[in-house]
């Protein structure tokens, strides 16, 4: 039996194409933006056993309460209120981690105003939003030309479609304020469907779109990041990152959101570590500070004050007691190591003249143990 199976990573779901031209759509869990790992899956929730959290296209999502009566489980695809008309969704959440999941978006689940999941998707439901979906790669290619031909500084980032096709959402990046009532009139009349501008920043664009980073793992905006932070150059300064543009932007073009991650342990470690002014003075010289380890609380200073050649390693706590030391007018002896004193080993030579260490070992011949009894018999 002849399958075709396409994966959808910008709904997170797989597609069947069978033989007779049916397709078939399930969830697929590891395969979904801003997935959630459902945890307590198994467990029966108290409150809210009605509600749900519907996922759409990328990393849109909604919570939804159930009124259609029937049993709805995580993974299925569901018929949810909209604005206008109605759309298709998967089920990615479901039991006591709904609430904790809408308390952590700040939402209360008490006085949230819940739109309703309507029924368990039909095949004919299925079809249409198949249909519709089909035609965004296209109509975001064509958007993108009008806007261009109406002079208008913006970029369409992604286009969705909802699920009974009659209205699509236009995602739409640009560093200004836009005049689009022109550009509105133009798509209703070219596309024949309701229009909703969105607008998104750089980052989550990349969210939208998915991809690597330069770790090697899948974009934190795609996987897990709801709320981006404004991230500045102090956060890469306190922690001794080369200020290099092509290093610490990443592939939306701004600023790394991971600089932000040990951005407090770099200035809780920073606050242990004494603040050196003026070189430090010993009995052989100034020794001068070239390099500080911020998390191992170690710093290198060199008796050249324009070399790092030779670097002498003291710990922080050290470096404190020196300063109090110079303060009083205390020098120490000498930041260079001790000499030690090694003297050599006698190795003995005998045998290692001898050629024939390098044969290797003969082996055992094994006698016959069978011919030996007929012998003695």
């Amino acid at each position: 039996m002849n399958e075709s199976i396409q994966y959808d990573c910008f709904r997170g779901c797989v597609k069947v194409a069978r033989e007779d031209g049916s397709i078939e759509t399930a969830y697929r869990e590891g395969c979904c933006k801003l997935g959630d790992h459902n945890y307590l899956k198994n467990v029966a929730p108290v409150d809210y056993a009605d509600v749900f959290e519907v996922r759409f296209k990328n990393t849109r999502k909604g919570f939804y309460r159930n009124a259609s009566g029937q049993s709805i489980r995580q993974g299925d695809m569901v018929v949810v209120e909209a604005q206008t008309g109605y759309d298709l969704g998967i089920v990615t959440l479901e039991g006591p981690l709904v609430a904790r999941q809408m308390r952590s978006k700040r939402l209360d689940p008490a006085s949230y105003e819940y739109r309703k999941i309507q029924r368990r998707a039909r095949q004919s439901d299925v079809e249409k939003w198949l249909e519709a979906t089909s035609r965004e790669h296209q109509t975001m290619i064509e958007a993108r030309r009008i806007a261009a031909t109406l002079g208008l500084e913006m970029k369409i980032g992604d286009v969705e479609f909802q699920g009974d096709g009659t209205k699509a959402i236009f995602y739409y990046i640009a560093d200004g304020r836009v005049d689009f009532r022109q550009l509105i009139k133009v798509y209703a009349e070219e596309f024949r469907i309701r229009i909703e501008m969105k607008q998104i920043g750089a980052r989550q664009e990349a969210g939208l779109i998915g991809g690597l980073g330069v770790c090697g793992r899948e974009l934190c905006c795609a996987n897990y990041i709801t709320n981006f932070r404004s991230i500045s150059t102090a956060a890469a300064r306190c922690q001794d990152l080369s200020l290099n543009p092509q290093k610490l932007a990443g592939q939306c073009g701004k600023l790394k959101c991971c600089i932000n991650y040990e951005v407090a342990t770099y200035m809780d470690a920073q606050s242990h570590i004494p603040k050196v002014t003026e070189p430090l003075e010993f009995e052989d010289g100034l020794v001068y500070l070239r390099k500080t380890d911020i998390l191992s609380q170690t710093m290198y200073f060199s008796y050249d004050k324009g070399s790092d050649a030779n670097l002498y390693p003291l710990a922080a706590d050290d470096v404190r007691e020196i300063i109090k030391m110079n303060r009083n007018g205390i020098k120490p002896e000498s930041l260079l190591p001790e000499p030690v004193d090694r003297t050599p080993e006698f190795v003995t030579a005998v045998g290692e003249g001898s050629i024939s260490r390098f044969d290797s070992p003969k082996r055992k011949k094994r006698r016959n143990k069978g011919r030996e009894r007929k012998k003695e018999q």
